[in-house]
């Protein structure tokens, strides 16, 4: 399959880098000039507490010059979803699958606005990344799966064909007749460190050792299970601790959040389609979200202070 990775930061370069060990032609695409320039210096290199392992694949700033793709993975941040599939519009045609990996909820209607719901699929991933230096990344696949599925729940032929892909780079797959819950379970992992790590400024090994946090972000879930249950949303996680637990284990100590990436480069964070999502949620259902609404408006302040320098 020729793939092409919109977004190829951290956790884009690992999904890239494994479907091109596998065989499959992929470009990574991504602003990143420096990362750009090693991968096609010196290939890309993913590192891991056990091995090194070379990858040889392409790597562009821009969608230009392009092969088009049969399936595009769709990795930018949240807030710039709209932006980047109009500039990659020209090269999704009319059997491309577009598929998002993205964090958050939402971000399968803002493509959609674009090119139509009826051409994307949506999935969920615990696969972990880490941008170590231009062209060398962290990254976490070990038991870590990746769940997919058509927005209307049907099992369809592009469907298989893409956890056919996946499975033949090693990576782990479900397939899904509900995505929205399953996306919604991976927002709680994303909600049960996502602003904590942010703010703290702790990577996960030192994260999951303290109880005061332990206790707050157990009871982050528990705001957003009660939101997805107030939405009619069928989620199965019941007990809040198990998103927390399933956020870091078997992971680096040293690995981040991806709020925590966002804040140390200086950029803009992902937490409107994280805490966000809950918070807005929580007004839709009708259910209290204080937690959420207090870590949303802690990270957009750090957020602020990120703008005006330090």
């Amino acid at each position: 399959m020729e793939i092409c990775v919109l977004g190829a930061g951290s956790l884009g370069s690992v999904i890239g880098g494994s479907l091109a060990r596998s065989g499959h032609g992929v470009t990574l695409v991504t602003r990143n000039r420096a990362h750009v320039e090693a991968v096609r210096g010196n290939g890309l290199r993913l590192v891991d507490d056990r091995r090194s392992v070379a990858v040889d694949l392409d790597a562009s700033t821009t969608t230009t010059g392009v092969a088009r793709p049969d399936l595009m993975i769709v990795l930018v941040k949240s807030f710039d979803t709209t932006a980047a599939v109009e500039s990659a519009q020209d090269l999704i045609r009319a059997d491309t699958v577009v598929l998002t990996l993205q964090n958050g909820v939402g971000c399968e209607e803002l493509i959609g606005d674009v090119i139509g719901l009826d051409r994307v699929i949506a999935g969920r991933t615990f696969v972990g990344g880490r941008l170590v230096s231009p062209g060398v990344v962290e990254f976490g696949v070990t038991g870590r799966r990746t769940t997919l599925g058509e927005l209307d729940g049907t099992p369809t032929d592009r469907l298989r064909r893409v956890a056919s892909v996946f499975e033949s780079a090693g990576l782990a797959v479900d397939i899904s007749t509900d995505i929205v819950a399953m996306m919604w379970e991976k927002l709680f992992v994303n909600v049960a460190t996502g602003a904590w790590s942010a703010l703290t400024g702790l990577p996960y090994g030192e994260l999951s050792v303290h109880p005061e946090v332990e206790r707050m972000a157990v009871a982050t879930v528990a705001e957003a299970i009660s939101v997805a249950h107030g939405l009619g949303i069928e989620v199965t996680t019941t007990d809040p601790g198990e998103p927390w637990r399933r956020a870091w284990e078997g992971l680096p100590a040293g690995f981040k959040a991806s709020m925590l990436q966002s804040v140390e480069k200086g950029s803009r964070t992902e937490v409107d389609v994280m805490h966000g999502a809950v918070s807005a949620g929580g007004r839709r259902a009708g259910v209290p979200t204080p937690i959420n609404d207090t870590l949303l408006a802690a990270v957009h302040g750090l957020e602020r202070r990120l703008e005006m320098g330090d």
